[in-house]
């Protein structure tokens, strides 16, 4: 089982590179993780709804992703309020007091099926928790980290952000914050993300080893451009901002700059990893806007999903981008929730996005479509065409609680094939003009073809040149897996790793 400090530590990739190790050697090897909070999902072949990364993992160890691998997904809705998916599907809304202080008790004995059916699958299982294993105040109803340790008698590894600072305390301080049989469970520590000379670290590792009486499993370092998505939302505090990006003015004149593609910042926003591989593009940068002032510099603005959609909307209004979308000259584009803002109304009569109570919202008013929201979700993996730039393919996955429904003279952007399923149907709708256009499509951006016949036409839309270069993430998607594990390789003590995987698999024959 791989432990963390704090969130956001490396526990998930951690994760996912030791599972193309082990999948390397032989191991039928496959991830789980009890319970996930994350806005950022995906879909499995058979229509369920999990983390994202432990979609990821489940790639990095070969496998096809199951609901099994993340029994309990929470999807916060507000600051005290989440939608609870269980085993892929709607379970329901909760309060964050009533979950930790009843519904986890209830929920526990499908998390412990789960991983029973997946042990029984496989020679090996990689356990990820959440956080970290020392939220003393949360411990009682605890079911992601050491309970779960306990329930599956597993090893584990701690995990410590050496980039954050502080990471000997953040060690120190979590060991000295479990109980005696928790701390009995940890059996090594890594320091992640170190940059610098490893010499100058040693003795600082050497006393945390005698202070924690444990071994220190590795020293990874930071690894640039490393390409795999990450899934935490603290993740967002690192991304791209006007400011960081689109400093230079005397650039935006030239015609082989790269394509400024802005995606609106909405408090609900879902699904982010949706723009990571157009961000990768050497033709594109890419920021994340907060302010509607920022809006005008971009060529290309984007409304992402959203996991509470018409409260992003009325976000939108107050902020003031609603005026900013109306008079914007540029390609604008919805995905999803996005998608939904630009049409014509958005209803809610069962108030499935707040609490009951029912809710209309006028729409931006940019599509000749209208969205009704339903109690059931659409989770599906898809294929389709787009009917526009000579019609390329492409694959991704639908992830929406809502029904849109088509207007007078509405034109439908794709046609999608869901997985399963016989007929196509229609997706998204696109303007008279060609400029506004929206899809339920996750992952729209991950398909090389799609993304590069984007990139030309957008590019040519916005008077600059054909892009010199561009990159293929779905070619190179195995390339950067193989190269985190060979990167942990070279980092990790795995003789020590090995020990620690084959005393757990033996206790669990």
């Amino acid at each position: 089982m791989v432990l963390g400090t704090a969130s956001y530590v490396g526990k998930s990739l951690l994760t996912a590179g030791l599972g193309r190790i082990f999948s390397d050697e032989g191991i039928r090897v496959a991830p789980f993780k009890a319970q996930n909070m994350s806005l950022n999902s995906a879909a499995t072949p058979d229509g369920r709804e999990i983390g994202r990364a432990q979609a990821l993992q489940a790639e990095a160890c070969r496998v096809a992703p199951c609901a099994e691998m993340n029994p309990i997904l929470i999807k916060p809705s507000t600051d005290t309020g989440s939608q609870i998916v269980l085993l892929g599907r709607v379970w329901g809304q909760v309060t964050a007091s009533d979950y930790h202080q009843r519904r986890v008790e209830e929920l526990f004995p499908a998390v412990l099926e789960s991983y029973r059916t997946l042990a029984a699958r496989h020679d090996l299982i990689l356990l990820e928790g959440a956080g970290s294993p020392a939220e003393i105040n949360l411990r009682k109803h605890d079911i992601v980290n050491m309970r779960m340790a306990h329930a599956a008698d597993a090893a584990c590894l701690l995990v410590g952000d050496i980039d954050r600072g502080g990471v000997f305390a953040a060690l120190l301080g979590t060991m000295e914050l479990l109980e005696p049989e928790d701390r009995a469970r940890i059996r090594g520590f890594v320091i992640n993300k170190f940059r610098g000379d490893v010499e100058l670290l040693r003795p600082g590792v050497e006393m945390m080893e005698q202070r924690l009486g444990i071994r220190c499993a590795g020293v990874v370092p930071f690894l640039r451009d490393l390409g795999l998505e990450e899934e935490d939302g603290v993740a967002m505090d690192d991304r791209r901002t006007p400011k960081r990006v689109w400093r230079d003015t005397a650039e935006a004149t030239l015609p082989e700059r790269p394509l400024r593609v802005g995606v609106v910042a909405v408090p609900h926003m879902a699904n982010f990893t949706d723009f990571d591989a157009l961000a990768a593009e050497p033709s594109v940068s890419l920021a994340f806007l907060d302010d509607p002032a920022q809006a005008g510099l971009a060529d290309v603005l984007i409304l992402p999903g959203s996991k509470q959609t018409l409260d992003d909307l009325q976000w939108i209004r107050e902020r003031g981008f609603a005026h900013c979308l109306a008079t914007y000259s540029g390609l604008l584009i919805g995905i999803c929730g996005g998608f939904q803002m630009l049409g014509l109304s958005l209803e809610d009569p069962s108030g499935v996005e707040s609490g009951g109570i029912p809710r209309t919202l006028p729409g931006l008013g940019q599509l000749p479509v209208r969205t009704i929201m339903r109690d059931k979700k659409t989770v599906r993996r898809a294929t389709g065409r787009v009917r526009l730039w000579g019609g390329p393919s492409f694959s991704g996955y639908e992830i929406h609680m809502g029904e849109t429904q088509y207007e007078n003279g509405a034109e439908p952007f794709a046609e999608i094939l869901r997985e399963c399923e016989q007929q196509p149907i229609l997706d998204g709708a696109i303007s008279s003009s060609g400029r506004v256009w929206g899809t339920y499509i996750h992952g729209l951006f991950d398909d090389d073809s799609f993304r590069h016949k984007f990139l030309y036409f957008a590019r040519e839309t916005s008077g600059l040149t054909p892009a010199r270069s561009y990159i293929c993430v779905t070619a190179e998607r195995q390339a950067r897996m193989d190269r985190w594990a060979g990167h942990l390789r070279q980092s990790l003590d795995l003789n020590l790793i090995h020990e620690l995987t084959n005393k757990s698999r033996a206790n669990n024959v």
